[in-house]
């Protein structure tokens, strides 16, 4: 790179006033608003990066002595212990050694919530989604420079992201390294950005996607989709996306581990002399059995309906509480056929005298449908 006194055509020595006053006169000079020629945008950048540089004391000093130190001092072979301590050279050394720093950074994790329903969770499924996140410039493809141009070596600390300082310590003069203020440890700089990502190498977009949901999974699960959240700075590698999931509420089940639990609404008579039930589960439409004498709150177990395990193919159980309804609204004739019924009605005769047969049958057809 041109030295930058050269560039503002001053000496070395020269004053702050000095350079102001160059800079000013070849502002004019190559401004592209004033000066239409080809190479003036570029002369332009050098004259304004040069004053930029020597018109910061501290920066003009960093120019002037990049490595500015203590020569000698007597320590020897201590040299390796203040690296080891200290980061840094010992007295006379060469600085500490570190890289300079990559523009490319790992992206961020990104975290979206999901809603699914209850069947499909028994099931699984695929959803598409739309992921408002950082893509990969096209107009640069994370170089972060203007198309024709590139990263140019840092004039402060040339290329070493590190500048190195002498520092007074109780053993003695030492030298201690920090990043470079100018290049902020990159140890290239950006003369010309990318316009379109503002020097980011990537922008922010709305990605579509399909994921697949394993079935059984619950409220507050986070599946991990690795390399699928935002793409770092400069093309850097994508950090990951995590779905957290949310199970809509179900107005007929229930969860309870891998079973599905539910209730079924008997009449009085089924209850007393069983019968075949309808029920619609998540699978479809199946057939329980309800024994005869059966009492509210027992349980009917479909077998291998509930909902599939996480990471297998097995199924929990479907488990269906039976509700007894008693009717409450009796007409006289009604009533009268309870009556009979409970005063003929011996629970522990093993079966059923004729009467009782007929009374039954009057209480079916009365209460079948109730």
């Amino acid at each position: 790179m041109a030295d930058h006194y050269e560039v503002l055509g001053v000496d070395r020595s020269a004053t702050p006033e000095e350079i102001k006053k160059a800079y000013r006169r070849l502002a004019r000079e190559f401004h592209p608003d004033v000066n239409p020629s080809e190479d003036a945008s570029d002369r332009f950048k050098s004259v304004t990066h040069a004053y930029d540089v020597l018109s910061d004391p501290k920066q003009r000093q960093e120019y002037d002595n990049p490595n500015q130190g203590f020569q000698g001092g007597g320590f020897g072979g201590f040299g390796d212990i203040f690296e080891t301590f200290f980061g840094a050279a010992a007295p006379g050394g060469g600085g500490s050694g570190a890289a300079p720093r990559s523009r490319k950074e790992r992206g961020a994790d990104a975290l979206l919530r999901v809603e699914i329903d209850l069947d499909e969770v028994v099931f699984g499924t695929k959803r598409d989604l739309e992921v408002a996140t950082a893509v990969l410039c096209d107009t640069c493809e994370g170089s972060c420079c203007a198309p024709g141009t590139r990263p140019v070596v840092c004039d402060i600390c040339h290329g070493s992201g590190q500048i190195q300082r002498a520092v007074r310590s109780l053993l003695g003069n030492i030298m201690t390294s920090s990043p470079c203020g100018t290049c902020r440890g990159f140890g290239t700089v950006i003369p010309s950005p990318c316009p379109t990502c503002a020097g980011q190498g990537r922008v922010r977009a709305t990605r579509k996607m399909s994921v697949d949901i394993p079935a059984g999974v619950d409220t507050g699960l986070r599946l991990q989709l690795p390399g699928q959240g935002e793409i770092g700075p400069a093309g850097g590698e994508h950090g990951d996306l995590y779905l957290e999931i949310k199970v809509k509420h179900h107005d007929v089940f229930s969860r309870n581990g891998d079973d599905l639990l539910a209730t079924l609404e008997v009449s009085m008579v089924d209850a007393i002399l069983g019968t075949k039930a309808k029920f619609t589960s998540l699978d479809g439409e199946i057939e329980l059995e309800i024994r005869p004498g059966t009492q509210s709150a027992e349980m009917v177990t479909a077998i291998g309906r509930g909902i599939t395990k996480l990471g297998s193919k097995s199924r929990g159980d479907l488990k269906i509480g039976v509700q007894v309804i008693t009717p409450t609204k009796l007409t006289g004739a009604e009533k009268e056929l309870i009556t009979n019924f409970g005063n003929v009605y011996k629970p522990k005769k093993p079966q059923l005298a004729e009467f009782q047969q007929g009374l039954f049958a009057k209480l079916r057809d009365r209460f079948l449908h109730v």
